[in-house]
């Protein structure tokens, strides 16, 4: 595994209640200049879509294909099992049919539990958007280990970059169209090319 002293020493510590210190598209730029080219190649499936790359199969029916990086695939995996779960309970809570809907998985058991909380949890739709995305913080830290000078960590920090991106989107004002935006867009991803599904 290649190190990236070079790279990793020159970044910022990321806090989740911060402004990003760079865009995510800055950060993939720098980083394609000094990882390997193997890794570098690896950063285009960076991404908070689990499927994002995968035009043929636009719902999260089945998982991405793998990628060759462990960090990524579970991290991919991690999120399509929270947004699987996601679908689910907001399908139960508008009494949706569930026939012939994707079964969520149940591992990751945090991916699992968050989704969830989100539905027990007491306050607002931006409340709900803030604890999924720190529950994805603490995943991405999870899985980048402790070698902070290999790729997982620079994966990681790209990864947190799209997460603060992301907050930035939730002021006042948008914070609950963003929600509904969300949501609806992963019940219609999940539902999608399923045979059997009433939407």
């Amino acid at each position: 595994m290649a190190s990236y002293y070079y790279l990793m020493s020159q970044l910022p510590y990321l806090f989740y209640d911060e402004k990003a210190p760079m865009t995510s598209d800055h950060f993939k730029e720098l980083a394609a200049s000094l990882l390997n080219k193997r890794d570098a190649a690896l950063m285009k499936f960076l991404s908070l879509d689990p499927n994002h790359d995968d035009t043929q199969s636009p719902s999260y029916e089945k998982p991405a294909p793998s990628t060759g990086c462990k960090f990524i695939d579970e991290w991919r995996n991690w999120e399509r099992t929270l947004r699987l779960n996601l679908a689910k309970h907001r399908s139960l809570h508008l009494y949706h049919n569930e026939e012939g809907t994707v079964e969520p998985p149940v591992n990751p058991a945090d991916a699992y539990a968050t989704a969830a909380i989100v539905y027990t949890q007491d306050g607002s739709p931006l409340d709900g958007e803030i604890l999924l995305d720190k529950a994805r913080w603490a995943a991405i830290d999870l899985m980048a280990g402790n070698d902070y000078f290999d790729r997982n960590f620079a994966f990681a920090f790209c990864l947190k970059l799209l997460l603060l991106e992301r907050r930035q989107l939730f002021d006042a004002d948008s914070g609950f169209s963003e929600y509904k935006s969300l949501y609806n867009e992963i019940v219609e991803n999940s539902h999608k090319n399923i045979p059997g599904e009433t939407i």
